[in-house]
């Protein structure tokens, strides 16, 4: 089907930017991107820090899908699911029945919220925030309420907490960990962040899960395992996110934790890729924005028949906690080392060592300064 477009499941961070970069360097090959949402072109990211830009959920996008079809010179599919995928004869069926023949096909369809199973008669009304759609809903709900209960103390969880109580909300956080961020951060730095964010106003409610959500005349009561209850306007869940396959598996692709792909972000059906918050790579499901660029890039090329495997450098991330500045850059879950952690005048800067080998690191406050240097000495994530 040498004449059927390309076409990209997904509009989100890279499935637009996957377009964007091919068409850097093919403008006549036809492109059809399908989106379940309106098509409008934002970061994700933005989500989580909007309220202390004062930014309103439609100051976020950089484009609707009239712009980005005129700028991608490409078909926009909106509010559609695809239903199905036929990998042996290229096609892919829509929830309203068009069927579209493909050249080559590309999954970017993002993650989703993990599902925490909770009695109450209120489990209905938890919110997550994984798209512009999911925060609107959320902001609406925030009008004229004053109290936030986030499930969840990981990345966006605090990201979150620091937004909201940066605009007066009370905040509650809770979770089964023992510090914020567990999976990042050794728990010194964790309990550096924690303590930032309580000077600012958030309240912990840590090593602890919530069996029940009710409503309650004033809003809604969150009972905790250990029998205390917590009284909230809004429950925001950010438990984290979970690679979605669903569509894939159906289609008869190889997954695991996420869609598996080779370096060329191939399935294991020919002419199909994957990319993003989805894909598996190398064994690598890594849910930030710089790998992502990184794959769109080199599939670009792929898809444009210069066939380009996909290198991940060493990839620091900033959280986005302003209590307190945070770069971290986790060592691979097999590595061999020790956390060396030193409190600096106004933060934390943890190294992880193995001998004398830099694996990664944790830079807090004063210490985010190092990051140029010190993220030369780490070795590339897939090289």
């Amino acid at each position: 089907m040498s004449d059927a477009p390309i076409i990209i499941i997904g509009t989100g961070l890279a499935g637009y930017n996957l377009a964007r970069e091919f068409r850097k360097v093919d403008d006549k090959t036809g492109l059809v991107l399908i989106t379940q949402d309106d098509g409008a072109f934002y970061s994700k990211p933005m989500l989580s820090n909007a309220l202390a830009k004062q930014k309103a959920p439609d100051d976020l996008p950089m484009g609707d899908a009239t712009k980005m079809q005129n700028d991608l010179n490409a078909r926009i599919i909106t509010r559609q699911q695809v239903s199905s995928i036929d990998t042996q004869n290229q096609q892919v069926a829509l929830d309203n029945g068009e069927q579209l023949g493909f050249s080559k096909l590309v999954l970017a369809v993002g993650a989703n919220p993990f599902q925490f199973p909770m009695e109450g008669d209120a489990t209905g009304d938890v919110l997550t925030v994984n798209n512009l759609d999911d925060y609107r809903a959320f902001r609406t709900k925030l009008e004229g309420k004053k109290s936030v209960a986030i499930i969840g103390p990981g990345l966006i969880g605090c990201e979150f907490a620091n937004d909201l109580a940066a605009n007066d909300y009370q905040v509650n956080v809770i979770g089964p960990d023992e510090a914020p961020i567990s999976t990042l951060l050794p728990t010194a730095a964790g309990q550096a962040l924690q303590a930032a964010l309580t000077a600012l106003g958030v309240n912990w409610h840590l090593q602890k899960t919530v069996s029940a959500i009710n409503n309650s005349d004033s809003g809604y009561e969150l009972t905790l395992s250990d029998g205390q209850t917590i009284q909230a306007d809004v429950v925001l869940s950010a438990i984290g996110l979970r690679a979605n396959i669903a569509l894939a598996k159906a289609a008869g692709l190889e997954c695991n934790r996420g869609i598996v792909v080779d370096r060329h972000l191939k399935t294991s059906a020919d002419n199909v890729y994957a990319l993003g918050d989805c894909a598996e790579v190398s064994g690598l499901v890594l849910p930030f924005v710089m790998p992502l660029m990184q794959s769109a890039r080199a599939l670009a090329a792929t898809l444009s028949g210069k066939l380009t495997q996909v290198s991940y450098p060493a990839m620091p991330v900033m959280i986005k906690t302003p209590a307190l500045a945070t770069v971290v850059s986790p060592p691979e879950q097999a590595a061999q080392g020790e956390w060396q952690i030193e409190k600096t005048e106004q933060g934390v800067k943890a190294l992880y060592l193995q001998d004398e080998s830099l694996l990664g690191f944790v830079l807090m406050g004063d210490a985010v300064s190092e990051k140029p240097v010190l993220t030369k000495r780490l070795p590339a994530v897939l090289a």
